[in-house]
């Protein structure tokens, strides 16, 4: 299951209700924070997220409404001290962007306290471990090296320990090796495969979150069949010759794309001041019923094979209630 928070939901500029683009994906123990327009770290605290744990930062392209908030951000956490290190992923064109942002304008001539690492990033696997991935893959924009990125959970067969107890399996390294897939050989000489204590494969959720895009023919198979898709909706069909001129989709785009790929879920964001959101909404949901438009703060569960679940934070207890 991953979990994600969207700080920042509006295109270009703020407005009263929407900050500008951002977004922490969170997943076991990690966190990756998905642009960080200006205003982020503030959004942050009222998320009730914090800056606990936050170290990597993905970004998908160099436009300044997506990246100004790095300057505050990082200035906070290295005067804090509070990490040795920080990565930076993102297009050779905004890295090149941020480092300017970071060594010019920030840093000048000091040393930073924490170590900074800046990722040119490829399509392709860009971070896992032995339970999810984490791949990027190419969208068109103004510009080049813009990305989308794509979490998946990795398929697993989950052990049976009833089965495993049956047996006489005991507990320690014969467990392990058997849910590596390996036999083990008893003490009193009986061979278990690891079918037999092994159930179906399962699965894994993915979660596919797209920035800003100029169409959506070539994002097709790169998020075909997620449970979630997270894209920007920054303009109504009724202005898409403006959409297409600045670079940008529509609802109908954006909704045509999850038709298209047998997404799940689609989730919207980066919208425009100049449309009411039940008219975003109204736009896509007749392409594409199962469409929600995220806010400022929302929260969202996803989770293989089901509709996304907006939840409620309570960040003294860390404990989550699932509403409409």
């Amino acid at each position: 299951m991953f979990e994600i928070v969207f700080l920042g939901t509006s295109a270009s500029a703020p407005s009263i209700r929407r900050g500008l683009p951002s977004a922490v994906v969170l997943y076991n123990e990690h966190r990756f924070m998905i642009d960080c327009g200006e205003g982020t770290q503030r959004q942050l605290l009222q998320s009730g997220l914090g800056f606990k744990r936050l170290d990597k930062i993905l970004l998908t392209h160099g436009h300044l409404d997506h990246i100004l908030g790095l300057a505050g951000l990082l200035s906070t956490l290295m005067r804090w001290e509070t990490l040795e290190e920080f990565q930076i992923y993102g297009g050779r064109a905004a890295l090149e962007r941020v480092e300017d942002l970071i060594y010019k304008i920030v840093l000048r001539d000091a040393k930073p306290p924490a170590k900074l690492h800046f990722n040119d990033v490829k399509p392709g696997q860009l971070f896992g471990d032995k339970s999810f991935e984490l791949t990027a893959f190419p969208v068109t924009h103004r510009g080049s090296g813009n990305f989308g990125y794509l979490f998946r959970e990795k398929s697993h067969r989950p052990f049976l320990a009833d089965k495993a107890e049956a047996l006489g399996v005991p507990f320690g390294p014969e467990r392990k090796r058997l849910v590596a897939g390996q036999p083990i050989e008893l003490a009193d000489g009986r061979v278990v495969q690891p079918d037999e204590v092994l159930g179906d494969l399962i699965e894994g959720a993915a979660l596919a979150v797209v920035g800003d895009a100029a169409r959506v023919d070539n994002l097709v198979e790169a998020v075909r069949g997620v449970d979630a898709l997270v894209i920007e909706s920054t303009y109504c069909a009724v202005e898409a010759e403006l959409a297409q001129a600045y670079g940008h989709l529509t609802a109908t785009q954006a909704a045509q794309l999850a038709r298209e790929a047998d997404v799940k879920q689609l989730i919207l964001t980066h919208l425009s001041r100049r449309y009411p959101e039940r008219e975003v909404l109204a736009e896509a949901r007749a392409i594409f019923p199962e469409t929600l438009v995220a806010r400022d703060f929302d929260h969202y569960r996803i989770q293989k094979d089901k509709t996304a679940q907006r939840v409620i934070v309570a960040p003294a207890e860390e404990e989550f209630n699932v509403h409409a």
